[in-house]
């Protein structure tokens, strides 16, 4: 249990997927200008990383693996993740109209987000047992929709003040992450 939380506490603050590692970024920057919307990305992005952390260890560790086809892991992970995308934006579509409509070009994008493939491929090099990878992703998702969250609200905020005209719109959005990113930093001594 004790090794859980340690993944856990590891991959959502100390080694934050969108603000240490920097994996993610198309959708943490995209997707962060409403909280409502940002929820739902990291929702989705929840869902579609800690499915596809267990099922592709699952593929690993008994038919990778035994076969010795390990060089094969990004193809495989890949094919995983894109069905797995493909069945989110089916529900979405048909469960969520609204948010499948506000995620927009964002949702399909879950397929080449590279955090998501990140999150397989870190499972595989550290070695973690399907339990660990699964917590893992969780941990590293839940990281995700916080970072996004805080971000989409720092947005709100930020859209109603007085800024300079060069550095409205996405000049602000990258001040803004950067100042975050350094923040996060502050929990790198932790673990």
């Amino acid at each position: 249990m004790k090794e859980l939380m340690l993944i856990i506490i590891s991959s959502a603050i100390v080694n934050n997927v969108v603000l240490s590692q920097f994996l993610g970024l198309c959708p943490f920057l995209g997707v962060s200008k409403k909280i409502n919307t940002a929820a739902g990305m990291g929702g989705a992005i929840i869902f579609v990383i800690t499915l596809s952390s267990f099922v592709t260890g699952l593929v690993y560790q008994f038919i990778l693996v035994p076969t010795d086809m390990e060089y094969l892991q990004t193809i495989v992970f890949i094919l995983i993740i894109a069905a797995l995308v493909q069945f989110v934006e089916m529900f979405l579509k048909k469960a969520i109209p609204s948010l499948y409509q506000a995620l927009g070009v964002y949702l399909p994008l879950i397929t080449t987000n590279c955090a998501v493939l990140g999150v397989a491929l870190i499972n595989v090099q550290n070695d973690y047992n399907i339990l660990e990878g699964t917590v893992n992703g969780f941990a590293t998702a839940a990281g995700f929709t916080l970072s996004i969250i805080v971000m989409a609200g720092i947005r709100e905020k930020i859209e109603y003040n007085d800024i300079p005209e060069a550095f409205r719109g996405f000049p602000t959005v990258l001040l803004t992450a950067g100042l975050m990113a350094i923040a996060f930093c502050g929990f790198s001594g932790l673990i």
